[in-house]
Order: C-alpha cells, then sequence, then structure tokens
C-alpha cells in the first residue's frame, strides 16, 4: 500500500485470516454492545420496546456517521484500526459501570445513555470501511466488500446468541461490558503484535496495549460495588440483593425487618404492607367462585398470592406460570421470600411454569375455576397485551362456567382512566366484572377487577355476590367483611367516567396509552 508499509510480502501480515478472524470478532463484539446499551437504557429509563427501538436506531445512526467518517483517514490505516478497537474496548467496557455513576447522580440519564451510544455507534461504523481497505490488498473489490461483510454478520449472528443465552444470564450488565471491551482489546492486540514493525505508532500502542488490560482487570474487580453504588442510589433503603435477569432487573431493599420487591426500578411488594394487596387480590374471587379446586396463577413468582390460595382446603391444585425463573426460584429460595410466602411454593399442589402468560393460555387446554392475574402495570407494550380483551377472553376460554377471574388493575387514583379501561375491557371480554379499591401505605390507591363466567352479563348481581360473603371467617391480616364492601364504593369523579373509556384490543392497546398519561410523576 503506498500509505503505509502494508503489503502481503510483509511476514507479519502475509495472509488474511488473522484480519478475518478480526472482523468476526468485531462484528461480535459490535452486536453486543448495541444491545448491552439498549438493556442499560429500558432498565434506567423504562418502556423497553422504545427505549430498544431508540437505541439501537442512534446506534445505527451513529454507524453511518462513522463510515461517512472513515473517507478522513488516509493514511497509516492499521494503526487508525488498532486505535479504533483500543478506544472501543474502554468505551463498552465502562458503558454500564459509568452510566451507573452517571444515573446515581443526575436525574435524567437519557442524555449520557444516547451519547455513548452514538460514541460507540461512531466507532463501530468507523471498523468496517477501514477493514475492507486494509483487506483489499488481498482480494479483488467484489470479493472484498462480500467477504468483510460475511464475517462481520456471522460474527453479529453469534454475538446475538451469545448476549441472549450467557451473557445476560450469566454476567449481566456488571461484567459483560468489561469482557466486550476485553474483545476488543484482544482485536488490538493481535494486530498490535503481528504488525508492529510495519506500524508508524508502535510505542504509543505498546504503551495503550499494556495499561488498557490493567484497567480490565481493575474495572473488573471494582465494577459490582459501582453498580451497587448506583443501584443504592436509586433506593432510600439498603439494597441487600441485585440480579439482571433476561427478563429484568431484579433489586430486593431493606428497611429495618421488612424488605421490598423492584423490578426494574418499580415497586412489586413491600413486606410491611404486602396483605393489603394480596388479601384482596386473592380471596373475593375464592369465596365468589362456584368452585375452587384448581386454580391458575399467572404472575406472583414471589409466592404471597399462593399463600393465600393454599389458606382453603377445598383447593386441589395450582398452577403458577412466572416468565422469570429468577423470580420463583427466589419465591423458593430466599429466605425473606421464604417466611413471607410461608413456603407456599414448595406445596405438593403447586406446579411452576416459567412461561409467558399469553403463550401459556394459548397452549394448554386445562380448565380452571380460579384465574388469578398478578402481572405488572401495563407501562409497555409487550405488558399491555396481557390487559385485552384478547386476553381476557382466553382467560374465559380456560374458567369453567361459575369461574372467576381477577386481575391487579393498577392504581383507580394515579391512572384511573387506565384502570377503568380493565374493567371496561373484561366486561367486553364476556365476563360479568366489578372493580375495587384500598388504600395501601407503600403503595397508595390500588384496585383490581373482578370478573366472573355467567350466562349473561349481571354486574349488580356479582357485587351483590361478593358482598354475601363471609370475609369474616377467613384467615387474614387485613380484609374482613366491613372492608370488602368498602373497597366496592367508589367516591366521585372515578366511575362516571367509564362510559368515555375504550375497552382495549390488541389493535389499540388503550390501556397503555390511558396509563402512560396517568400522573404518575406525583407517585
Amino acid at each position: 500500500m503506498s500509505n503505509q508499509t502494508l503489503t502481503t510480502s510483509s511476514p507479519r501480515f502475509s495472509s488474511n485470516a488473522t484480519l478475518k478472524a478480526c472482523i468476526f470478532a468485531t462484528g461480535l463484539a459490535g452486536i453486543v454492545a448495541e444491545y448491552v446499551m439498549a438493556t442499560i437504557a429500558s432498565y434506567l429509563l423504562g418502556d423497553s420496546v422504545v427505549q430498544w427501538t431508540l437505541t439501537i436506531s442512534i446506534m445505527l445512526f451513529a454507524m453511518g456517521v462513522g463510515s461517512r467518517l472513515s473517507k478522513y483517514v488516509h493514511k497509516n490505516l492499521l494503526d487508525a484500526f488498532i486505535i479504533i478497537e483500543l478506544i472501543l474496548s474502554l468505551l463498552c467496557a465502562i458503558s454500564a459501570t459509568s452510566t451507573y455513576i452517571v444515573s446515581a447522580n443526575v436525574d435524567w440519564v437519557a442524555p449520557y445513555i444516547y451519547l455513548m451510544s452514538f460514541a460507540i455507534g461512531t466507532l463501530i461504523g468507523l471498523e468496517i470501511p477501514i477493514a475492507t481497505r486494509l483487506n483489499d490488498v488481498f482480494e479483488d473489490l467484489h470479493i472484498n466488500i462480500s467477504s468483510v461483510m460475511e464475517k462481520d454478520y456471522y460474527g453479529a449472528l453469534l454475538g446475538g446468541l451469545i448476549f441472549a443465552f450467557v451473557a445476560l444470564p450469566y454476567l449481566g450488565l456488571t461484567y459483560t461490558p468489561i469482557i466486550l471491551g476485553g474483545v476488543n482489546f484482544l482485536v488490538a492486540a493481535v494486530l498490535y503484535w503481528q504488525n508492529r514493525p510495519i506500524l508508524k505508532y508502535g510505542k504509543k500502542l505498546l504503551v495503550a496495549c499494556i495499561t488498557l488490560p490493567m484497567f480490565l482487570i481493575a474495572l473488573g474487580v471494582g465494577a459490582e460495588p459501582i453498580i451497587m453504588y448506583g443501584e443504592q442510589k436509586k433506593y432510600i433503603d439498603q439494597v441487600i440483593f441485585q440480579q439482571q435477569t433476561p427478563y429484568q432487573r431484579i433489586v430486593i431493599t431493606r428497611h429495618k425487618q421488612d424488605v421490598w420487591l423492584y423490578l426494574n426500578g418499580n415497586q412489586q411488594f413491600s413486606s410491611y404492607d404486602e396483605e393489603r394487596y394480596h388479601e384482596p387480590l386473592v380471596h373475593p374471587a375464592m369465596l365468589t367462585s362456584v368452585a375452587k379446586e384448581r386454580v391458575l396463577v399467572l404472575g406472583g413468582g414471589d409466592g404471597l398470592a399462593v399463600r393465600e390460595v393454599l389458606k382453603y382446603d377445598d383447593v386441589k391444585e395450582i398452577v403458577l406460570v412466572d416468565l422469570d425463573p429468577a423470580v420463583t426460584k427466589l419465591g423458593l429460595e430466599y429466605p425473606q421470600f421464604i417466611d413471607l410466602n410461608e413456603g407456599s411454593l414448595k406445596d405438593p399442589r403447586v406446579t411452576i411454569f416459567n412461561k409467558d402468560a399469553y403463550v401459556y393460555l394459548q397452549e394448554d387446554s386445562g380448565m380452571f375455576d380460579i384465574v388469578i392475574i398478578d402481572l405488572p402495570d401495563p407501562k409497555t407494550v409487550g405488558l399491555a397485551r396481557l390487559y385485552t380483551r384478547e386476553f381476557y377472553r382466553l382467560v374465559q376460554r380456560r374458567t369453567t362456567p361459575g369461574g372467576v377471574v381477577v386481575t391487579q388493575a393498577t392504581s383507580p387514583f394515579f391512572s384511573s382512566e387506565a384502570f377503568l379501561a380493565i374493567l371496561k375491557t373484561m366486561r367486553a371480554a364476556d365476563f360479568s366484572a366489578v372493580a375495587y379499591h384500598t388504600h395501601i401505605p407503600t403503595l397508595g390507591q390500588w384496585g383490581w377487577v373482578l370478573g366472573m363466567k355467567t350466562p349473561a352479563q349481571d354486574h349488580e348481581a356479582l357485587k351483590e355476590r361478593i358482598e354475601s360473603q363471609d370475609f369474616d371467617k377467613l384467615d387474614t391480616r387485613y380484609l374482613n367483611s366491613d372492608a370488602m364492601v368498602g373497597m366496592l364504593r367508589f367516591g366521585k369523579g372515578v366511575m362516571e367516567k367509564l362510559d368515555q373509556i375504550k375497552p382495549s384490543d390488541e389493535l389499540d392497546l388503550s390501556v397503555y396509552h390511558y396509563y402512560k398519561n396517568g400522573s404518575w410523576e406525583f407517585y
């Protein structure tokens, strides 16, 4: 090459095998870098669909910018390629830890996440054009471009598989970025070692190749405390457990003797007052249903809803369906959870499936007397799908005549329209349905919707049926008959809006839009 001493006669660069292997590795690292940033954005900013779309789009745009900038690199291509890999190694390695540090000290971390995504994407975009120009010593243009892109795409496939099935489940966001940085460093180190006699900036690159791995090792040692520091700053109470799974970020905090469970930063329960959530979720359905031999619980991997169901001797089988095995593992093994759920998930009547609730209902043909839906709020498109008419009709097909379905229905105070949309949607799925609510100190006003599979919809008759049950006989800490009567009553300004609310379906997802428009900023 005229601009750099790099020819096929060079004893250190006599074959393009090394270059092709490096291109494969950078393709692998590049796709994992995109997924890492998208996952971080989803966890810290919420709404995974939006954040994955936005983050990946920013990185793809930045790759285009990087490709354009590559035309200004005229000399010392191999030096430039190695420098790019070294910078990528550094940025990828610190992507998660630096984001957590920033998130702990600023209110809005989005600009930093998007800026980091743009920087990494720009460097990735520089790689392929420069690699192609390096490879033109070995292959003609029509072969050169196809072979370089081929290796890059093959690497991307392997990177995606590794991220989904190995990196995120087992290494999490703590160590995956550091190992990713190690891949980029390895590419730089191999190219440096094999071609050091012909590099213009050999001595400076040698210093970088010595100091960078020392930094990566130090970062690996300190990553866990750094992540924990950033995590802790988000919560008032002491973080005693944190885990990133393929599905969500799990955090458990403790204050005195009480523990809180958070999924993706959103509180699921507090041992301080969890009975005020789980007793209204379970007992109205259990007492109202004509039969209660077979019970399906969707969500509720912590085992607290199952604990309440097991208080009924005529229950013969409970099927628990929770997507994330890490949550059900906590319910089965984590000491504080076992104390709270009284070992409910180990009861021989309980069968656990780690599966998507929608998929389970589509594939399973079993019938249930009671279906308890204890799923997160409809704050994302994926979750909102579990609050649609189509989903409730699936539930109805699996419910015996006279059977009951109950779902948590978010807050009638902070998101009254979403609350009413769930009620309207269940009625649109041909259930007799009523709504009720209570105050939970750590959550505020919270609501549920209970539906019964009856020949004709009679919502008032269902309400009277619930009120006629003897809640005083239950082994509960909060719920009794007087409390239940009060829960079925609403003040002004809630039910009056029901006629203006649209039921939610998969083509509209009105519950998602209502939820996003709620006054959660005051929560």
